[in-house]
Formats: structure tokens, sequence, C-alpha cells
């Protein structure tokens, strides 16, 4: 059994990076990386193609060494990819791979945000609402290129059932559940008798007898990008709306004052998230290759990536709510004060007749 271990990291680090500007990347000039595809597709569906670049680092795994993949994606997320090839002779032997350390005793999250760290201050001078690198969405993917006499890898799969759900879960495979086992394997995916796909939580079992695994990996990269921008912005959201919350309460009264700048900050808030979540919604449209867009779609579904788009929507929502109520008032607050300069003129306009006619 031939393959390869593929940890996928995503840092949320801006709004918005323009990529146009890119020169190069770690010392390396970047290439729009594409996928080949070898299925039935529309040929006038447009490619998202995020720029990628492989740097110059050494590290190694278990006595393997270690192989990184960067790119640069324009809605503000530096992925890292590390790969690991392996030979083994059985499924059991994979479970090492769950949470490793570097030669050294470097974690792979420390060793990942490293190198994100290091194309975050590279790149902070184009990116829009730059913010130190977050706490990585990381996601496993063991990829299987050869398995001696399978020739069927559905077949492969309902067989060794039990123990793809033992890898995938990090569990004994004799200590799970028929019911866990099925739930593991119900989001499974295949174009033709050589390849399969099983998803996850965290990690992904990929089978390709030919050979050619990226284009499934990197479907699944973009649906971790898009949790790791879903769970920023509901984070983010969640922090920014009781803050304004706790601000309008402690307000000023004034036709021009704190009002005013809430409502502000509220319309420049609205408008940036707004935009970010359009942008991360439809990363995917180059999904016009109808298997990639099915393991998308079964990736979405294990990542709960609806209800995270929920979540954005709904606080994006009250967000709205909350600008036309502070909009509202400062518009009350306005015409009460305006009332109140006419009122004054008016008996001021009197006051003066009064006066001359004495």
């Amino acid at each position: 059994m031939k393959g390869e271990v593929v940890f996928l990291y995503a840092f949320d680090v801006a709004n918005e990076i323009a990529t146009k500007r890119v020169t190069q990347i770690l010392g390396r000039k970047p290439q729009p990386f594409a996928i080949r595809s070898d299925h039935t597709y529309p040929k006038d569906v447009p490619l998202y193609q995020p720029l990628a670049v492989e740097p110059d680092v050494t590290a190694a795994l278990a006595g393997r060494p270690v192989s990184v993949l960067v790119r640069v994606y324009e809605v503000g997320v530096i992925s890292v990819t590390m790969r690991v090839q392996f030979e083994i002779g059985g499924i059991a032997e994979l479970h090492v791979f769950h949470n490793p350390e570097l030669e050294g005793g470097q974690s792979l999250d420390d060793f990942a945000r490293g190198i994100s760290d290091k194309v975050y201050a590279e790149l902070k001078s184009i990116m829009t609402r730059a913010t130190r690198p977050s706490a990585p969405e990381a996601y496993t993917v063991f990829c299987i290129t050869d398995l001696p006499g399978v020739t069927d890898v559905e077949q492969w799969l309902t067989a060794e059932s039990r123990a793809v759900a033992g890898l995938l879960t990090e569990t004994p495979p004799e200590n799970l559940s028929e019911s866990q086992v099925r739930e593991v394997l119900r989001l499974q995916r295949s174009y033709e008798r050589t390849d399969g796909v099983v998803v996850d939580w965290d990690a992904a079992l990929l089978i390709d007898l030919n050979g050619y695994t990226e284009d499934e990996l990197y479907v699944m990269e973009l649906a971790n990008l898009q949790l790791e921008e879903f769970r920023a912005m509901d984070r983010f959201l969640d922090t920014y709306l009781e803050q304004a919350y706790n601000d309008l309460e402690r307000r000023r009264p004034g036709l021009f004052g704190i009002t005013s700048r809430a409502l502000k900050d509220l319309r420049r808030f609205r408008v940036d998230l707004t935009k970010l979540a359009d942008e991360v919604n439809h990363i995917t449209k180059f999904l016009g290759d109808w298997y990639l867009a099915r393991v998308y779609l079964a990736a979405r579904e294990r990542f709960y990536l609806d209800r995270w788009r929920a979540s954005v929507e709904g606080r994006l929502t009250q967000l709205d709510q909350l600008y036309n109520v502070v909009h509202s008032e400062l518009n009350e607050r306005r015409m009460l004060w305006l009332e109140i300069a006419i009122v004054v003129i008016f008996i001021i306009d009197i006051a003066i007749l009064l006066l001359e006619k004495k």
C-alpha cells in the first residue's frame, strides 16, 4: 500500500489580499494554481486560481521528507499544505500520522504557523484589514495511490469499512459501533472503479489508483478554507456586535456625537463583511466538474458549512437591524433638534414683532 498523507492548514489573515500585486512569496515567483480535470465539465466555467509557491524549507516526519506548498487566496487566506509519502502494509499503520511531530519535536501546527507568519509579514502591505494569522483550521487527508490486488475501490472500502472508520475517527476499529461505521462511510463518493473518497470531520480517505489526487485535494482545501473564514467571521461578529451594543448603551446625547461615529463604523463593517461572505460563498464557482462538485457537497455537509453560513448571515441580519435602529434614532434626534430650532426662531420672531410695536 503506497500513498501520502496531506496536512491542510488554512489561516485567515485579512479581509482581502491584492494577489495581482504579488511578485514573490518567500523569495520565489508564484504561479496561478490550476487543477487538471479528467472528468466531463463545461469548458466555459471559470476556474478559481490562487497563487501557489513551493518554499525552500526543510522538514522531516518519521524519517521521511516533508514537501510544502503555500497558496495565497484573494479572500484573505494563506493555506499551507504539507505532504509526506508512505509505503505500508495496512491501514492500521496510518494511525501514527494523527497529530505527529516533526523531527526535532516541533508540531505540525507550529511549523505551518511559522510559514504563515513569514508570508503574512511579506504581504501585509497589500492586505486589506490585515490581522495576525489566526489559529489554523487543520485537516488531514490520507491519499492512497496503490492497493496491490485491488481493482474495485468501492468493494475494498466495503470490506475495510471498519478499519477506514477507525482511521478517520482516531478510534480502535473494534471499539466502534456499526452505526458509527455507517455514519463515517455515509459520505462516500466515487467516479470510476479505481477511485473513491470518504469524508469525515477531522480527516478524509482519498483513493485513486491512477495516481492523480490533486483535484479532490483542492476541493477539500477550499471547503476547509470556507470553514476557516466562516468561523473567523462568526467570532468577529460576536465580538463586534457585543461591543457595538455596549457602545450604544453608553453613548452621550448629541447631534453628531457617538451615534454618528457608531453609524459610520456599522456601515463600513456591514459592507466589508457582506462582501467577504459573498466572496467566500462563491469561491467554489469553478466546480463545473460534476464529480468534484459531489465531493465538495460531501465536504460541505460534513463541515456543516451551511450552518456556519447561516450563523454568519444571521449576525449580518442583526447588524442590519442595529444599523437601521441607529440610523432611525439619529434621524429622529436631528428632526427633534430641527423642530426645537424652528420653535426658537418662531419665538424670537414673535418677540421682535412685539418689541417693534412698543
